[in-house]
């Protein structure tokens, strides 16, 4: 299970990463392993201020829909439309081109609420 040092996660799945006063968030490998073959990514949200743990969009498999939630307060400014074509990033490469979304963070502070890897592990068996 492919699990990056350098990232911070979610209870939720999610992976973030912080550059400056931006995160860039996607779901984790484990996610992706667990929905398969992901068909259609919904972000409907953009250039919306949403508050953390706030629905952003939903991700969509071929069994089920499941709600993706905001990891950290603030404006979503970019939103991945090569997944609007080729979903399926998400599964192949969920860290690189298969990022959903950026946001523009209104409290830096939330990030310390944040996982670590070795966190994220333990909450999925890894």
């Amino acid at each position: 299970m492919n699990v990056p040092s350098e990232l911070k996660y979610t209870e939720d799945h999610e992976w973030v990463r912080i550059e400056g006063d931006e995160a860039t968030v996607g779901i984790t490998d484990f996610a992706q392993g667990e929905l398969g073959d992901i068909v259609y990514v919904e972000v409907d949200t953009l250039d919306e201020t949403l508050d953390k743990n706030e629905v952003f969009g939903t991700v969509e498999a071929v069994k089920t829909v499941s709600d993706l939630f905001l990891p950290l307060s603030g404006e979503i400014i970019a939103f991945n439309d090569a997944l609007e074509d080729e979903p399926e990033q998400v599964n192949s490469d969920p860290y690189g081109d298969g990022w959903m979304i950026k946001i523009k963070m209104s409290d830096p502070d939330e990030v310390a609420g944040l996982l670590d890897a070795a966190a994220y592990k333990e909450i999925i068996g890894g």
